[in-house]
């Protein structure tokens, strides 16, 4: 008799709601019952028009906001029971985060943005963190910037730092809003690569938030929003190499 192969996802989301204003007369749900699966390493677009939810489900997914009903299980174990001390815990340990605008601190250098989830996690920099956040930085490409701050760094050059940051914790996912959108054409298209590099490299998960449909075509699997519920959710067919663009 064959053995049957099991594995947990990544992510699973069942029948997913979320409503702001609960319990009064503007009551508004905006997110109506999603069901999703993320399996580990995938790197998938999350597209959609404003106003379909895609930032709701995004925070939430980012243990940034709480659902109204439904269940989050994120490898394996339900987030729905958590209290805000431990939701913040499995924050750091399992998630990164890209964002349009970098959200470095200007008076911090490269580096040392890049070390601070392990300041904030542990309280202290240790030799072992600084040695990751600098092999970290020379992987984005940036060895030789390690001592300037954001200021002194080009756009595309403060975002490759955001997600040297991201990977400092060596989450298996990393959340990504609109990471190129602040970004010119050639700059978007550098990061958006470092990005698929990293992924084949480190076998990292990542969900992307775009509008820009030459990136969500880059993706290998499209999950498309409207009005709160999933219309699309396919495989990508990719005909150009997704290391570079």
């Amino acid at each position: 008799m064959t053995a049957v192969v099991t594995h947990t996802p990544l992510i699973a989301l069942h029948a997913l709601r979320k409503s702001y204003q609960v319990g009064t007369p503007t009551e508004a749900e905006v997110l109506h019952g999603i069901d999703l699966r993320v399996e580990p390493g995938e790197f998938l677009a999350l597209i959609g028009p404003s106003g379909s939810g895609k930032s709701t489900l995004l925070n939430i997914l980012g243990l940034l906001e709480r659902a109204t009903s439904g269940d989050y299980l994120l490898q394996g174990a339900s987030v729905q029971g958590l209290t805000d001390a431990e939701l913040t815990l499995r924050r750091r340990r399992t998630l990164g985060f890209v964002f349009q605008f970098h959200h470095l601190l200007p008076a911090f250098t490269a580096l040392e943005n890049v070390t601070l989830p392990a300041l904030m996690q542990g309280g202290r920099i240790d030799a072992r963190d600084d040695a990751r956040a600098r092999e970290l930085l020379a992987a984005v490409g940036l060895a030789g910037a390690l001592h300037k701050r954001p200021a002194e760094l080009s756009g595309g050059m403060q975002q490759r730092v955001a997600i040297a940051r991201a990977l400092a914790m060596d989450p298996p996912l990393v959340l990504a809003d609109e990471p190129t959108g602040n970004l010119d054409t050639a700059s978007s298209s550098e990061v958006f690569a470092l990005m698929r590099r990293i992924h084949a490299e480190r076998g990292t998960a990542f969900i992307i938030v775009t509008h820009d449909p030459r990136l969500a075509a880059r993706c290998d699997r499209l999950v498309e929003l409207v009005d709160g519920r999933i219309a699309r959710d396919e495989a990508v067919g990719v005909a150009v190499d997704k290391a570079g663009l």
